[in-house]
């Protein structure tokens, strides 16, 4: 079978007139050639069979009948919901690894009826992803002589999760791409199975060293060193793999396959690195302590930095400090008064990215959380929508942490295949110390994507009413950068509304809320995805915010997965609420009250594509007047080619 199948290879210009061809939307098996004759004949021999027999069943109704009420279809989200759907055990799993694919609620047959036109705008234009094929995790990310390097988890031979390599890129801005040769490949016994995800520590002398997980071919996972073959190469092009591989080997409490992604290295005050790598014991996340001075010997501490029961295996640990006053990033080693550090985990058992702001104890290389009830796994995300496996750097260069993650794809694996490609990669965000709230960061897209505006347009004090939907005339609404501020007016006293968040979706009204932005979405409104704020009165006479994205009706793709996501946001009194939502093509990246919660949503519109992809503002509240105010720019694309080599 065809794994990859032509498409275009770097990006997707957008037609004035685009004409989107095929059949009407159905469901249908995906036969080719033989195949297509062989079913045939099948169903014949079959029909024959059925009417001898005058026995034939009726067909099951589709689990997502255009019939059934709007309603039904706005899932709700809970707590322990996981980013990926369920059904059978999906690929990476019996790997020792996350799932790294969405198992569809149907048959993996099924798929909708997906033309090439479909498939060509659900391609981002200003998002980093491979020219084909399969990506995930984002890996050691670094600044040399001018330029970000980048590293990601990719299959070079297919649209699905294996074979894992590292695939290159660089950058001068974080945003125009090259792609380079692959940088380290699965060649060696102890990462024969993977080269899985690593981080990049810079010394003092300008030597780069790059830790990563290997599995082996007895499917151990083991931690391994690699650094460039030429450090005055500014495209850093050929890796050398130590020797003397693996320099880390799974500790006796640890099962073999609990041992993974080491993270950027950071001096301790007796000059010694220390080096966090994730794990569990029994169901006890946990965050492993080493201490090097030359990164190949190691001691591993008889502390650990920190864990937290019942949250399973954490993996892709981060841990960095933020100035608690102050605008510009930290050194990955820096401590000492005005400092907190961020502890991050990637949950495996949830598919969610999970941190926490606390205090650092370098003489006993001990972290200890601000609050306990917000701890790593049970409190603040990074990104409550679509987003896993995050990894920060620090960028030395202008002073900043950078913040990537990875986008996985929220459809099936039958269509990524038809498509040929998978996977997508955050706009870099940079990370600071919310010092308004002192209990979060604030994350915020990199300057640089200003870069790619062109054409804005802005709108002042629109009202919307309740129950009402208004039309923002911007033209085409498929690459948006959107800045947002909403007013509300009381028409109507609102007593306690407890029970409101985001998992009703955008259609469960109440006094306050919802109100806010639909994107992607057609003129009919069959098609859409809302972005918004829910107000609401609490027993105790405060106001509690809620910020939510609500897929639910972004596709009429039945197999798609389709989640309400979203969480509380802090508004501070005299705050107005204020979003930023960067908008391309399948992608929707959020951001609210100058990123203090943050939402990444995937979707694969089948209506609001091309010029029929609009934008409009609603107030589904039924209590309140909303006064907006936006600045909208329509986004150039990126650059994302070849380096010609």
């Amino acid at each position: 079978m065809e794994t990859h199948p032509p498409h275009a290879p770097y990006y997707i210009p957008l037609p004035e007139q685009p004409s989107v061809a095929g059949p009407p939307a159905n469901l249908r098996r995906p036969f080719k050639g033989f195949a297509l004759i062989l079913a045939s004949v099948i169903f014949l021999l079959s029909l024959v069979g059925l009417i001898i027999n005058q026995s034939q069943e009726p067909l099951p109704t589709s689990p997502n009948n255009d019939n059934i009420p709007s309603s039904s279809l706005w899932l709700p989200s809970s707590k322990n919901a996981t980013s990926f759907s369920g059904g059978g055990l999906p690929r990476g799993v019996a790997e020792g690894v996350s799932a790294k694919s969405n198992p569809s609620q149907f048959d993996q047959e099924v798929s909708y009826n997906w033309t090439n036109a479909m498939f060509s705008w659900q391609r981002t234009s200003y998002h980093f992803q491979p020219i084909n094929n399969w990506m995930n995790d984002p890996d050691g990310p670094l600044f040399h002589m001018g330029w970000y390097h980048l590293f990601y988890q990719y299959n070079p031979d297919s649209a699905v999760w294996g074979n894992i390599t590292w695939g290159h890129a660089l950058s001068r801005d974080l945003i125009h791409w090259l792609y380079l040769p692959l940088a380290m490949v699965p060649d060696q016994w102890y990462d024969i199975n993977g080269v899985w995800t690593g981080s990049a520590t810079l010394l003092p002398d300008g030597q780069i060293v790059m830790l990563y997980t290997g599995d082996t071919n007895q499917s151990v996972q083991v931690q391994n060193l690699a650094y460039p073959a030429n450090l005055s190469d500014p495209l850093l092009l050929d890796w050398v793999k130590y020797p003397g591989n693996p320099v880390l080997v799974p500790p006796p409490h640890i099962q073999p396959k609990d041992f993974r992604d080491p993270t950027t290295g950071w001096i301790g005050p007796d000059g010694k690195w220390r080096i966090t790598i994730g794990s569990k014991i029994n169901t006890t996340g946990v965050s492993l302590v080493y201490h090097t001075t030359d990164f190949i010997s190691y001691k591993l501490l008889d502390t650990l930095l920190h864990a937290v029961p019942d949250t399973g295996m954490w993996e892709c640990v981060d841990f960095y400090p933020v100035a608690i006053n102050g605008s510009i990033g930290l050194d990955t080693s820096d401590t000492g008064p005005g400092i907190k550090h961020v502890l991050k985990a990637s949950l495996d058992d949830t598919k969610l990215d999970y941190y926490a702001l606390g205090t650092y104890n370098p003489v006993i290389d001990k972290w200890t959380p601000d609050n306990p009830e917000e701890d790593v796994g049970i409190g603040l995300r990074l990104d409550y929508g679509r987003y896993y496996a995050s990894k920060s750097f620090y960028d030395q260069y202008k002073k900043r942490r950078i913040l990537w993650g990875w986008i996985n794809e929220t459809d099936t694996e039958f269509d990524n295949l038809e498509k040929g490609w998978a996977s997508i990669q955050t706009i870099p965000r940079t990370v600071l110390f919310d010092n308004k709230t002192g209990t979060n960061i604030l994350q915020w897209p990199v300057l640089e994507i200003e870069s790619l505006r062109h054409k804005s347009t802005h709108f002042e004090d629109v009202l919307v009413e309740p129950g009402s939907v208004v039309p923002l005339d911007i033209g085409t609404a498929t690459q948006l950068d959107i800045f947002a501020e909403f007013e509300t007016e009381l028409l109507e006293s609102g007593g306690e509304e407890e029970g409101y968040s985001c998992s009703g979706g955008a259609i469960n009204r109440s006094t306050m809320g919802p109100f806010g932005l639909l994107v992607i979405a057609d003129d009919s409104l069959s098609e859409l995805t809302p972005v918004f704020f829910r107000p609401t009165n609490t027993t105790n006479g405060t106001l509690d915010t809620y910020f939510c994205a609500d897929e639910t009706r972004s596709t009429l793709a039945p197999e798609v997965l389709k989640r309400i996501y979203g969480s509380k946001v802090p508004v501070l009194e005299g705050e107005k609420y204020s979003l930023r939502v960067l908008v391309d093509h399948s992608i929707v990246e959020s951001f609210a009250q100058e990123g203090r919660t943050v939402i990444t949503s995937r979707i694969y519109p089948t209506e609001a594509i091309y010029g029929s992809a609009k934008l409009f503002l609603f107030n589904n509240a039924t209590g309140v007047n909303v006064k907006a105010t936006l600045k909208i720019w329509q986004m150039n694309s990126a650059f994302i080619h070849p380096f010609p080599l």
